[in-house]
């Protein structure tokens, strides 16, 4: 399939710019509802374990998807708005997102450790390769494919129709950072029609230091952006490979004893959970040069464009 550009303003588009907020309201609504749905399925049916995790990943995905689809055949768009491309192009992508992430926080957190800022456990790789395959499948369906179709694809494809790169960057990613507040509200309101308790609602997790949470997100939501425009084709897969990858990290190196992930690591400082953003920055970086290069290779004359 020939590599297509991505989307760019132009006085004659007929796109509303407002729409790309349907974007947000799709991926928050399926973030909420899934969530709760899935926690009085598995209440009724007393799952555990795996399948546990799978049901609420399984009702996102499947509320988020076709109803961000349906968004693009109202509009009346090409797949290509929404980084929609070729089984190439999408594999490529996917890859070089999955690359750019690793080789980020291989760097950051190697540094880290050198530092003395991280110490590591011991290396299970059975359980280790069980957590990545079984986790996989659950950040793709939860959260990376329908967060990047929604927002990095739908709400950004529709913005770029009518901005420029930094304007749009900057729009998709203050709506992916009021995703999770207007979750937890619709979370709350499904629990309780269907007999649970509530949980708080806010702009973070319970738990979660609200600002601290809104930081790594406005962080992670600009590498993300970059992500998105890193190939000359602007596929979305460089998005979920990049989401996917950034989950995985993190649960790794900072949650895998309590996940039983095979492989873990101890922060010996507090200061060490500032590798995360650091690493997610360098990404970013990554991904603007990786994408100029591209370019530059595709098409001199326009090298300089995003």
């Amino acid at each position: 399939m020939r590599a297509q550009t991505p989307a760019r303003p132009t006085r004659r588009s007929s796109v509303r710019p407002w729409r790309a907020v349907l974007g947000a309201a799709v991926m928050a609504v399926a973030l909420g509802a899934g969530q709760a749905a899935g926690d009085a399925v598995i209440r009724w049916a007393g799952l555990a374990g795996f399948p546990a995790r799978l049901v609420p990943a399984l009702l996102v995905a499947g509320i988020a998807v076709p109803l961000v689809l349906a968004l693009r055949r109202r509009d009346g768009a090409p797949a290509a708005r929404l980084g929609l491309t070729g089984p190439r192009e999408a594999t490529q992508g996917f890859v070089l997102g999955v690359a750019v992430v690793a080789g980020a926080a291989a760097v950051v957190f190697g540094a880290g450790t050198a530092a003395g800022w991280l110490r590591w456990s011991g290396l299970d790789p059975g359980a280790l390769l069980a957590f990545l395959a079984t986790n996989a499948v659950v950040a793709v369906l939860l959260e990376a494919m329908p967060e990047e179709l929604s927002l990095r694809g739908y709400t950004w494809g529709t913005l770029r129709e009518r901005y420029g790169p930094a304007r749009t960057g900057l729009l998709t990613t203050a709506l992916f950072v009021a995703v999770p507040g207007a979750a937890s509200a619709v979370n709350a309101a499904v629990t309780w029609a269907c007999g649970g308790d509530p949980g708080p609602i806010g702009p973070a997790p319970a738990g979660e230091d609200p600002i601290a949470y809104v930081v790594l997100l406005l962080v992670f939501g600009f590498m993300l952006v970059t992500a998105r425009t890193a190939t000359v084709s602007a596929t979305i897969w460089t998005c979920v490979g990049a989401h996917l990858t950034f989950l995985t990290v993190n649960r790794v190196t900072l949650f895998g004893g309590e996940r039983q992930a095979g492989w873990s690591a101890d922060l010996v400082t507090a200061d060490a959970i500032l590798l995360v953003p650091v690493y997610v920055l360098l990404a970013a970086a990554g991904f603007v040069v990786v994408g100029r290069l591209l370019r530059r290779a595709a098409n001199p004359a326009r090298a300089g464009q995003p």
